[in-house]
């Protein structure tokens, strides 16, 4: 199924908008490039002015991709907001202002806007948390809301295809989400009629991922075009516009072989030997991958017992169709080495697009290499999940869940699957198989 370019794909985070919409403090929305950031604002511009009956002229929507614009609100930032009020001194103003992080100072500006004008409303986007979480952070403190727009999650992917099978999905997610916040127990389904269509779309998504125009795009080479843009965009736009890197052949050799490995431990000196680069700047590209919405890395979960290790992290991608365009991998699921790791990777995702800074997402592995694929922590446990996308015919576990389970007796534990559900009690901890697309 194909969708019209023009479609707007519903997003979760507009309501959470919408909600606060009405305080006074900013907004920064932040998330990778192309994930539908402007678009976004402008469904938001529409709904002020066909919900709230905003008035045209009330709001202001700038780009600072715009040289122009950015040269002239740069010179006099007061003087600059202040020419599209026209001494408007008690009406409330919105101004829209996309790809801020190209704004030198901007923390400071948006500060000093903020304490000025207080009928204005002020919405910001980046494409970097470097800007607008990092340094410029400080000035903002007590006066910014920030929200996170990913890709497409794969429940959206679902909603975007087919309203039917969102209905079926939200019914079965209610369930695990429910076992997972509330620990209330839930029936196995008997049957489950849309299996079969759910894994199709799946492992769709685990080709192609969730960029919205690449979910709206109807053929491979279409999505494929799509994603090499989406890429070199990053590269031109955010790495030698914005962050000024000139060695950025180093950095996308990196890149590459990080996507290589996805799932696994990043090893410094490996991967300074690898991109004939040196430690220190492996660490420093690592950073701007990962505040530029590239990758992601989570740390070992560890309680300083000397058999666990505590030092390297792992590695994911953000969005696996990106991470697959990197290493031309388009090929059939079933006929892929990197399956498992595939799956493993949207998980993770899934999982940071949900709560990206209140879930703490952590993996275990000791020395002797027992290991969990990941552990949430929860208000007065934590919760070993591991991916295995392959067939079960009864419940079983792994010699690392086993061991993971009697060094700490969590209360649940989740084992995500190609399909099967099922349950299995182990000590006083409640296993709980669900399929993968579930979650």
């Amino acid at each position: 199924m194909s969708l019209n370019n023009q479609t707007f794909l519903d997003r979760a985070v507009l309501a959470e908008l919408k909600k606060w919409l009405d305080r006074k403090e900013i907004f920064a929305l932040l998330g990778p490039r192309q994930s539908g950031k402007t678009t976004l604002l402008r469904v938001l511009e529409q709904w002020l002015k066909q919900e709230k009956k905003v008035k045209p002229e009330q709001i202001v929507f700038l780009t600072f991709e715009d040289r122009e614009i950015l040269e002239k609100f740069s010179a006099d930032p007061k003087a600059y907001v202040k020419s599209f009020m026209a001494q408007k001194t008690t009406e409330r103003f919105y101004f829209f202002i996309d790809e801020f992080q190209y704004l030198t100072d901007g923390g400071r500006t948006l500060k000093l806007l903020y304490d000025i004008f207080n009928n204005i409303k002020f919405i910001v986007t980046g494409s970097s948390s470097l800007e607008l979480t990092g340094k410029t952070a400080k000035f903002l403190v007590g006066r910014v809301f920030y929200f996170h727009l990913w890709q497409l999650s794969f429940s959206e992917f679902v909603q975007a295809r087919s309203a039917q099978l969102f209905y079926a999905y939200q019914e079965k997610n209610a369930l695990v989400k429910n076992f997972l916040e509330q620990e209330k127990n839930f029936s196995l389904p008997q049957t489950d009629i849309f299996r079969e269509d759910f894994k199709k779309l799946f492992e769709e998504y685990a080709l192609w991922g969730g960029y919205p125009e690449v979910v709206k795009a109807g053929d491979a080479e279409t999505k494929t075009i799509i994603l090499k843009n989406i890429y070199d965009t990053y590269v031109t736009k955010d790495i030698i516009e914005l962050l000024k890197i000139t060695d950025y052949a180093a950095l996308k050799k990196l890149t590459a072989l990080l996507a290589a490995q996805i799932g696994g431990l990043v090893n410094y000196q490996s991967l300074a030997r690898d991109a004939q680069s040196y430690w220190q700047e492996i660490k420093n590209h690592l950073t701007i991958l990962e505040q530029t919405y590239i990758i992601s890395l989570i740390s070992p979960y560890s309680t300083n017992r000397a058999t666990e290790i505590k030092k390297n992290p792992k590695v994911y991608f953000i969005d696996i169709g990106l991470r697959n365009y990197i290493v031309s991998g388009f090929q059939d699921l079933s006929l892929r080495p990197d399956l498992g790791s595939i799956v493993e990777n949207i998980i993770f995702s899934q999982l940071k697009f949900k709560e990206p800074e209140e879930y703490g997402i952590k993996y275990w592995r000791t020395i002797a290499k027992a290991e969990m694929d990941f552990i949430l922590p929860k208000k007065e446990s934590v919760l070993p999940l591991e991916v295995k996308y392959s067939s079960f015919d009864s419940p079983k576990i792994s010699r690392g869940f086993r061991g993971f389970i009697s060094e700490y007796r969590p209360r649940q534990a989740v084992i995500l699957t190609k399909g099967f559900w099922g349950e299995l009690r182990l000590e006083s901890t409640l296993i709980k198989f669900i399929p993968a697309w579930y979650w």
